[in-house]
């Protein structure tokens, strides 16, 4: 095994940071197929969200076999290696893709099977996740595990903003003459599933490690992770979070059609700001949690923010939806509060977890109440605040848990079932109120970022104490101040 913080892994992690890249692109997609299939197979708001259920279950399934595994025998990672984990990975999305690819070109194709081929997807990227999150936090010293992967879930971010944008013009542009039938997505998941294919080569000579030594003891068997409450309230942590990101995502296009009158090819633009708002934050986000000196971080950090949102505004400007300056100058003034709430939070990821998660609500209770514009950027500015909560309720999670540290990944990423359970319940409420009236399904997710609130302030920190105050008792000369 190789000593984790002595040895440059900057390769390692370009590498790994285009697998995020990667999920995140075809992961956006499932957005643009929810309304595309629901058109083509002629789908409730419930049997579209499917889509999403089907995609997000296979996390869950996923990762209760890693969990059970790893109890009762020893943590497959372990044994397998984390380089083999996500080679293991992309294989099996690629060949998702190519069934996707044969299903869309039937004569007769099927919604259960693309469901199937979905499910098939998310097990791939179920390996991705359990072994490549963990792996960017290990890559360097612990105290900037989280600037590394909120870094690396930014270039995640840069692929669900490209995506609403590429995909879309395939899928509702270049084969529009095929919009009535499934094989529009044909091309796309071949390309796809190529690309993926090509990744797994690259990454299966590249330096990423197999094995790397957390210092800790051997892995041991059991289920030590859920000794830790933390952990536990983190896994739901991750479960809302999950959830209440994508019902937004995956409901935006038939929001902004029923409510605000936007056709399809112009929706999937403006979704370009849900998605992009993430980037954005993730960027910012990993310079402020660097160890860099504050005043060049402020700098950094507001070049950053001006400079991808002035890119993703000259994209939007210069396709259908023409979007307008006057527009935009809503979503500035929340990234200048998003900057405001960085420097207020001081580099702490449990306090700009809470403060995040509040604004949220408080941005969804603007969009609930009005109208127009205001309620649109409002719900289309969430993003800029989910940036950062995956990978610091990840990185405060997994803290401290040593040799239990793969097991609980396995277990944070068994959580990202929230993806296949919120949405169709959101699909469930929308489906109860008329169209002009859908955007109240949106409460669905502002109750999942309460609970965010909560985890940030409050239940991220509940253990610890007493984990270091028993650590220090057994082994006085491990203490690590951070």
């Amino acid at each position: 095994m190789e000593n984790t913080n002595e040895k440059n892994y900057s390769a390692a992690l370009v590498t790994l940071t285009s697998l995020f890249f990667m999920w995140g692109f075809i992961t956006c997609l499932n957005d643009l197929l929810t309304p595309y299939l629901k058109g083509v197979f002629e789908l409730s708001h419930f049997e579209a969200n499917l889509v999403q259920f089907a995609f997000f279950t296979a996390y869950f399934v996923i990762s209760l076999i890693y969990f059970l595994v790893s109890t009762f025998y020893k943590d497959p990672i372990q044994k397998v290696g984390y380089k083999n984990t996500l080679v293991a990975g992309l294989v099996i999305a690629a060949l998702a893709c190519f069934l996707f690819y044969k299903e869309a070109s039937s004569e007769d194709p099927k919604f259960p099977l693309f469901l199937g081929a979905l499910f098939l997807l998310g097990t791939g990227f179920t390996f991705l996740q359990i072994a490549a999150n963990p792996l960017v936090s290990m890559l360097g010293p612990s105290q900037t595990s989280s600037s590394r992967l909120n870094l690396s879930q930014a270039f995640n971010s840069l692929g669900t903003t490209l995506a609403p944008v590429v995909g879309g013009y395939f899928i509702f542009t270049y084969f529009k003459s095929d919009a009535n039938s499934a094989n529009a997505v044909q091309i796309p998941y071949l390309v796809l599933a190529s690309v993926l294919l090509m990744l797994a080569g690259i990454l299966f000579f590249s330096n990423v490690p197999n094995k790397v030594n957390t210092g800790a003891a051997a892995t041991v068997k059991g289920a030590g992770a859920l000794k830790h409450p933390y952990l536990v309230y983190g896994m739901l942590g991750i479960f809302f979070y999950v959830g209440a990101e994508v019902a937004i995502g995956n409901n935006l296009i038939g929001f902004m059609q029923s409510c605000h009158g936007l056709q399809t090819e112009v929706a999937t633009t403006y979704l370009m700001f849900y998605w992009g708002g993430a980037m954005i934050g993730r960027f910012m986000g990993a310079i402020s949690m660097s160890q860099m000196d504050s005043s060049k971080e402020y700098v950094l950090m507001a070049v950053a923010g001006i400079l991808t949102t002035v890119i993703i505004c000259c994209i939007a400007m210069n396709t259908k939806a023409n979007v307008s300056i006057s527009e935009v100058i809503y979503f500035f003034v929340y990234l200048a509060l998003n900057y405001v709430i960085f420097m207020a939070a001081k580099s702490l990821p449990s306090r700009t977890l809470g403060f995040f998660a509040t604004v949220n609500i408080a941005l969804l209770l603007v969009m609930l109440c009005f109208d127009g514009q205001i309620s649109l950027w409002a719900v289309l500015s969430v993003g800029l605040f989910n940036s950062i909560m995956f990978s610091n309720v990840f990185t405060l999670a997994i803290d401290g848990l040593e040799e239990y540290t793969a097991q609980g990944s396995s277990l944070l990423v068994m959580m990202i079932l929230g993806g296949a359970i919120v949405p169709p319940i959101q699909g469930l409420v929308t489906d109860s109120l008329s169209a002009e009236n859908m955007k109240y399904a949106f409460f669905v997710p502002l109750l999942c970022y309460a609970y965010l609130a909560w985890y940030g302030f409050v239940g991220s920190h509940i253990g610890k104490a007493k984990k270091k105050v028993v650590k220090q008792e057994e082994h006085p000369e491990s203490i690590v101040l951070k």
